[in-house]
Order: structure tokens, then C-alpha cells, then sequence
């Protein structure tokens, strides 16, 4: 790991506070407070907290869906506001983002062909037949049949729509990923199949993974380094072995301790 991925530096989501028409203004939701983390080349940080922590909020701004309040964000070296300005493809090309419902993310109209074939084209700059070749090969790589590509959404299971997902953010050739629950709406067997594919997949495409979770097995699973939000902040972040073996702040231990799958030691 020869830098960092993702550069996050002292930034703030405020969401409302401005004023009303006939006096008083709307009460402001800090929903990031003077967030600074950072994601090295290759590695995989988990973002853990409960709902309403912010950590969804840190995501849609790192891949351009929110703007920060203030603070400054750097991906893959390149200034996250420069790239704004320059509008969605700039993001699209070097970050990617999968969603938590992965049949709700895929436009239910197009086939899977047609669903791949945008980021081809649009963000990777694949022409003619070189895009259904470069198709086979990321269905390959996700583990699905080429036929798939003549299918709706409608017609997979929830495991075999987010791997489709998965592949529509390959499709951009970006090599960071932002993983917002991509398995929590999956059976426990299934998110085991797509854990071991995410891991794979990192290892074969080089990526960087930021994964929010409030599951924290799946996080012991998967991660590197955990950073723990808690009401818009960043209250621990540390090496995964380290935090679910000896968690500092008093909110890690509440978490840990209501999680009733992590009292076995993390597997070697």
C-alpha cells in the first residue's frame, strides 16, 4: 500500500437551520461533525454505528450524492471538490458506490446488458464489441452466466442482483468502492457468498473498500481498520484485530457488548 485511497479531512454535514419566511429558522441537523479519516490503497475500512450515526451521510458525500458543509476530501489524490466541478463522471470514473437493496438499485426497464453497458461506455470508454467482452468478463468475475445479461432484475434473488451491482461498479474501472450495507438485506448464507467474492475481488482488481455496517461480524469479517461513529463523529478508529479484542472508547464497548456473535475470538 503505496498511499491512501481516501482522504478525509475535518468535515462537517449540516443539514436545514435556514431561515423561515415569516420569522424563526428550522432547527440544523449536524449530521457529520468534524470528520478526519483515512483509507489506505487497498485496504478495507469499516465504518460502524447505529443508525442515525452519520456514516450513510459520509458515504453519498464521498462519492459526490452530498456536499460537505466544510472540510476538504481528497480520492485517490484528486480533490473531491475540484472533481464535483466537473461533474458526475469525474467521481463516477475513480469511486463507485453499492447500495444496500441491490434489486431497488437496478432500473427494473433495462436488462443487465443495458444496465452495464452505461458505465462502459459513459466512464470506462468501452466501444463497440469490446464492451460485451468486457461484460462476459465481469459476470465471470462476479460469478454469474453470460445469459444473465439478457435478464431483468426482477428475475434474480437478492445475492445474485447485488453481485449484478457489483459488477455495474466494476463496469467504471474506478478502484474504490464504497460498500453501504451491501448485505444486510441478504439470508446469512448469502452474506457469507458475497463477503468471500468482495475479498476476492478486491485482491484481483487491486480496490479500496469503505464499508458501512452496524453489523459488527460482518465488519470483524471483512475489515482492516474499523472507525466507530457515534452522533456524527468519529469516537474510535483502530486495527480490527485491535478494536473487537480491546475496544477504548465506552460507546465500542456498548456496541460490542450488544453484539451476541462476537464473543469468540476473531478468527486467524
Amino acid at each position: 500500500m503505496s498511499g491512501n485511497a481516501i482522504v478525509i479531512d475535518n468535515i462537517t454535514k449540516t443539514f436545514g437551520g435556514t431561515r423561515r419566511l415569516f420569522g424563526g429558522r428550522t432547527h440544523a441537523v449536524h449530521a457529520v461533525r468534524g470528520v478526519s479519516i483515512k483509507v489506505a490503497e487497498g485496504e478495507t475500512l469499516a465504518v460502524v454505528g447505529e443508525s442515525g450515526s452519520g456514516k450513510s451521510t459520509l458515504a453519498r458525500m464521498l462519492v459526490g450524492l452530498e456536499r460537505p458543509t466544510s472540510g476538504h476530501m481528497a480520492i485517490d489524490g484528486r480533490d473531491a471538490a475540484e472533481l464535483a466541478g466537473t461533474g458526475p463522471r469525474a467521481f463516477g470514473r475513480m469511486i463507485q458506490y453499492v447500495f444496500q437493496d441491490p434489486v431497488a438499485s437496478l432500473n427494473p426497464r433495462k436488462t443487465v446488458e443495458q444496465i452495464l453497458d452505461v458505465p462502459l461506455r459513459l466512464l470506462a470508454g468501452h466501444g463497440g464489441p469490446d464492451r460485451k467482452r468486457r461484460m462476459h468478463q465481469l459476470l465471470d468475475a462476479v460469478q454469474m452466466p453470460k445469459d444473465t445479461l439478457e435478464r431483468y432484475p426482477h428475475e434474480f434473488s437478492g445475492g445474485q442482483a447485488q453481485r449484478i451491482a457489483i459488477a455495474r461498479a466494476l463496469a467504471a474501472s474506478a478502484r474504490i468502492l464504497v460498500l453501504d450495507e451491501p448485505v444486510s438485506a441478504l439470508d446469512v448464507s448469502v452474506q457469507a457468498q458475497v463477503l468471500i467474492l468482495l475479498e476476492d475481488l478486491k485482491a484481483e482488481f487491486a480496490l479500496s473498500y469503505l464499508f458501512i455496517s452496524h453489523d459488527l461480524a460482518v465488519v470483524e469479517s471483512i475489515s482492516d481498520r474499523v472507525a466507530v461513529m457515534y452522533q456524527g463523529q468519529v469516537v474510535e478508529t483502530g486495527p480490527s484485530e485491535r478494536l473487537f479484542a480491546s475496544p477504548q472508547h465506552e460507546y465500542t464497548k456498548t456496541l460490542l457488548m450488544s453484539a451476541p456473535r462476537l464473543d469468540h475470538a476473531r478468527a486467524g
